[in-house]
């Protein structure tokens, strides 16, 4: 009996500091530096400005996902960049090795000025955890641009990284019905359900923020698979 109590805590314990592990930690400013030094910079082209630094674990290992933002004009409250890039490193035998990574950029016009004039990590719609409960971690990233209207007809991307893959929603906001659309990539809805759940989750947590309109009737059309839908 004794024993079978001493088993029962042991368990619990070890289920107990895997939870805890599993907790992704913001990286202090002031380590940046420690973690992103020269040798990474120049072996991996990390050159925009730091933004944020996730640290967290899961059965795979120690990780670090890195944000990366390029600011062309900080002089406004809200600080305008051109492009975003994100790094995600797993840490083996102390060496980082790159799992992925992500680029994105505002759209150009062909001639003259921007058509948007921000982009951004829309860090508060992050997820860092085991979303289908296997072990490891599903990475979930938002990130958005502001146009001509601001967010109203800005561009919102979210994506999910399952087993190193990326899937993918892109919406455009717009300020009349018939410029809005949402593109879900095909392979989305492959996904364990609470992985596809979770991420609706954030879309109606995005449109309760007032941060987006997706098209009317977006959840119907999710749950028919829809990888296309609009207003028009």
């Amino acid at each position: 009996m004794l024993r079978f109590f001493f088993l029962v805590i042991s368990f619990s314990l070890f289920i107990s500091g895997f939870s805890q592990q599993n907790e992704p930690e913001i990286i202090d400013k002031t380590q940046h530096n420690q973690i992103v030094d020269s040798n990474l910079k120049s072996e991996f082209g990390i050159y925009y400005s730091i933004f944020r630094i996730y640290k967290y674990s899961d059965n795979i290992g120690l990780h670090y996902l890195i944000l990366t933002e390029r600011t062309v004009d900080s002089s406004a409250d809200e600080p305008r960049n051109d492009s975003i890039m994100a790094f995600h490193f797993t840490k083996e035998n102390e060496k980082m090795k790159l799992d992925w990574k992500l680029r994105d950029f505002v759209v150009k016009q062909s001639i003259g000025d921007n058509l948007e004039s921000s982009i951004w990590f829309w860090s508060k719609y992050f997820q860092l955890k085991d979303i289908d409960n296997d072990g490891i971690v599903e990475p979930l990233l938002v990130y958005g641009s502001s146009g001509i209207n601001g967010k109203d007809d800005g561009r919102i991307k979210i994506f999910v990284f399952y087993k190193g893959k990326k899937y993918g929603i892109r919406h455009q906001n717009g300020v009349y019905d018939g410029d809005r659309n949402t593109k879900v990539d095909k392979e989305f809805y492959d996904l364990p359900n609470a992985v596809v759940l979770e991420s609706i989750a954030i879309m109606e947590k995005i449109v309760e923020d007032n941060n987006a309109i997706f098209p009317y009737g977006w959840q119907k059309a999710m749950k028919e698979k829809k990888v296309f839908f609009s207003e028009n």
